[in-house]
């Protein structure tokens, strides 16, 4: 996997009022602009979990589609059955290529007038451009808002927070994430019937920009706790929660992922990249799968993204080889797990390997827990035939 992108930094209306609070450190690349921390990491991710925090992500992109044919167009064109999305509702949605690589992931919530569409701050003009080009005669207009709403995370239920989500057309605009359970028309690939996931319940909503110093000073107050990204990134990893800045490139597909859970539908009509997807899926393998890689912290080295996965082969002469099988894609300390990391790994590894990886000069061992199996796919029950010239027994 190639090192995610660099971002040239938050412009400055997007830089946020929450790093003037006490002990805020400013996330670099693709998070710049808002917290990745206020000062203890891991006492934010319990204060997170718990309910009692909000996390920033204002330098988030925000995109809405009005017009009637909004629905049936946004259906059309991403992976999810959006046709009869109702107000207030919530999924998730992807583009994918021509290939079924994955392109660009957003969350979506329909008002009944407009489609909000939620991205990561990289992925914003690359979407917008895309969306404006392919709307040909349609009744449809993109906008961007994201100068006027900022997103605001948070576990449970926002409506006990100081929050007041924006709803320019009636609804409140407030995304709960689908990943807590297998959408309609999805499938999920991770074994077990426990998913972490049944204890992710993240929601992200939008307030006016202009209140973010009313966030803030609710914050000093002591009416809310501030989280970083730090501490949101150790819950969704330890959900199996895939992020589009971290888990893709150019290669991805969702079902490597595991993405098939909650942003595609299975029994929907056409859109692009819909043939590998139902191939794949029916027929092949996933080349890569996803695993969770619990790290051995007795080096104090954290693997960082696009940190080299490594598998040690015994040779014949006795002596042993690593070899690469897969990156990191996004690691972090958990208040309970300790140092754990997402990696994608070539689906043939065996889930009994033990993994190590090549951080700073040092080799971390890692004992990885099944996310995608390596049995993902080729659900369809296709009878094998025999091959030409061969005689089945009894003939």
């Amino acid at each position: 996997m190639t090192d995610a992108p660099l971002s040239p930094g938050p412009s400055p209306q997007l830089t946020s009022p929450l790093l003037e609070l006490d002990g805020a450190v400013q996330a670099e690349s693709l998070d710049a602009g808002v917290a990745a921390h206020y000062g203890g990491p891991l006492t934010e991710q319990r204060r997170l979990l718990a309910g009692g925090a909000v996390v920033d992500l204002s330098h988030h992109g925000v995109l809405s589609v009005a017009g009637p044919d909004r629905l049936t167009w946004l259906n059309s064109i991403s992976s999810q059955e959006l046709r009869r999305l109702a107000p207030g509702e919530c999924t998730e949605t992807l583009l994918l290529d021509p290939n079924g690589h994955v392109e660009y992931a957003m969350g979506v919530v329909d008002d009944g007038v407009e489609t909000w569409l939620l991205v990561e701050a990289a992925q914003l003009p690359g979407l917008h451009a895309w969306l404006d080009k392919m709307r040909f005669t349609l009744r449809v207009q993109v906008v961007d808002h994201t100068l006027a709403y900022a997103v605001i995370g948070a576990m449970g239920d926002p409506s006990t927070l100081p929050l007041t989500p924006a709803a320019p057309n009636g609804v409140p605009l407030v995304w709960r994430d689908p990943w807590t359970q297998v959408a309609t028309g999805g499938y999920q690939y991770a074994p077990g019937p426990v998913h972490p996931a049944a204890a992710w319940h993240w929601t992200e909503t939008l307030v006016a920009r202009a209140s973010l110093p009313t966030l803030r000073d609710a914050v000093r107050n002591g009416e809310v706790g501030a989280a970083g990204l730090l501490a949101l990134e150790a819950l969704r990893i330890a959900a199996w929660r895939p992020r589009r800045a971290t888990e893709v490139d150019e290669k991805s597909l969702p079902h490597e992922l595991d993405w098939l859970r909650s942003a595609v539908h299975l029994n929907k009509g056409c859109y692009r990249g819909q043939e590998t997807v139902a191939k794949v899926h029916n027929l092949g393998h996933p080349p890569r799968r996803l695993v969770l890689l619990h790290l051995d912290g007795s080096d104090a080295v954290l693997p960082v993204h696009g940190d080299e996965v490594q598998a040690v082969k015994q040779l014949a002469d006795g002596t042993t080889e690593h070899r690469g099988i897969g990156k990191i894609t996004s690691s972090a300390i958990h208040y309970e797990l300790g140092p754990i990391a997402l990696a994608t790994v070539k689906r043939t590894v065996p889930a009994t390997v033990t993994l190590y990886v090549a951080s700073q000069g040092i080799l971390v061992a890692a004992a990885q827990e099944v996310i995608v199996p390596q049995s993902a796919g080729s659900v369809a029950d296709i009878p094998r035939l025999p091959r030409l010239g061969i005689r089945t027994p009894g003939r």
